[in-house]
């Protein structure tokens, strides 16, 4: 059984804690603004980046013996706080907190950041998309026979979070990678609303992550049935990734951090081991246990570094493909 209460919900100790820290941060850097890290994100106080960046940093202040405060650049999908960090200098005192939301744009041309002007740190948090379906009433209780289903080419509506986003993409590239035209796609507002909607009959499938469907998945509404991560995922057993049925494609909601391809690269091997070593603390691998993901989502530079070019490689034809990219 699922226990949607401790894996699928960041509690309010964590978000409690990494407030602290912003508050601490701003109070402490206030002395020394020139030797802090600024911390660049594109989300508000409270928000999964913003959160999540902030949970980084409660022991990476320690390892980098450095202290660092949150810098919030909202707008443009993530291209006010890459303008933003364009503008700083390549001294190494400046992490970008990179998202999916940052590749999109990136491949929409809406802001002047290359992948050439980034040096990758490390990975913080990686949530694999999962086509989810209604455990009670859809036709297609396996993954073989949904995937069987998408090959005969049975008009399956899909599910998604807002239109031109990574669930967007997702419900494009499985099409494409089953050998089908982009199907009906439906977005929502939001994961939670799109969860409720799946198991109300409104749309057939809904592309959701662990995190977001804990609650109905546990009460048997929701029944996740492909996974487009590298691994299988304990909480759900009977998914299967796309690549074990013979379908390569990965594709997950993502963040980790970055600084300017300039900097020195001994800096940014101290800013690797520094973070990475932060991120294996029982706090932040609590944290992630309290989002639904496990210890496999911190990845070093080389790993993150290729994840960042596939998704923006990937991203502008797709988005092109599908009429959203001139």
């Amino acid at each position: 059984m699922i226990k949607s209460k401790t894996l699928f919900k960041v509690g309010a100790s964590f978000v409690a804690l990494a407030s602290a820290v912003a508050f601490s941060t701003v109070s402490a850097s206030a002395a020394d603004k020139k030797s802090a890290i600024e911390v660049v994100t594109h989300a508000g106080a409270g928000g999964g980046t913003d959160v999540n960046s902030r949970m980084m940093m409660l022991r990476s202040r320690r390892t980098l013996k450095q202290d660092m405060v949150v810098v919030n650049k909202r707008g443009g999908g993530g291209a006010a706080a890459m303008n933003y960090f364009m503008s700083r200098p390549a001294d190494g005192n400046t992490i970008l907190t990179f998202t999916v939301g940052h590749a999109i744009t990136m491949a929409m041309g809406k802001t002047k950041l290359k992948i050439e002007d980034m040096a990758p740190i490390a990975r913080g948090t990686n949530d694999p998309q999962i086509l989810m379906v209604n455990c009670k009433t859809t036709p297609y209780k396996t993954p073989e026979s949904f995937l069987a289903g998408m090959k005969k080419g049975d008009k399956i509506s899909f599910g998604g979070t807002h239109t031109g986003t990574i669930d967007h993409i997702t419900a494009y590239l499985w099409a494409k990678k089953t050998g089908q035209k982009m199907p009906k796609y439906i977005p929502f507002k939001g994961g939670g609303e799109l969860a409720t909607q799946v198991v109300a009959g409104s749309v057939d499938v809904g592309i959701l992550n662990l995190s977001e469907a804990g609650a109905p998945i546990e009460a048997g509404d929701l029944c996740p049935l492909i996974i487009l991560g590298d691994n299988a995922m304990g909480p759900i057993p009977k998914a299967k990734t796309a690549k074990s049925l013979g379908i390569d494609l990965v594709l997950s909601t993502t963040r980790g951090f970055v600084t300017h391809a300039g900097v020195d690269s001994a800096r940014v091997a101290a800013m690797e081991k520094g973070i990475t070593k932060a991120m294996k603390h029982s706090m932040y691998q609590a944290y992630l246990g309290n989002s639904g993901l496990d210890n496999t989502s911190p990845q070093a530079s080389a790993a993150w570094g290729k994840q960042i070019k596939f998704m923006v490689s990937e991203f502008g034809p797709a988005l092109k493909e599908m009429g959203l990219l001139k």
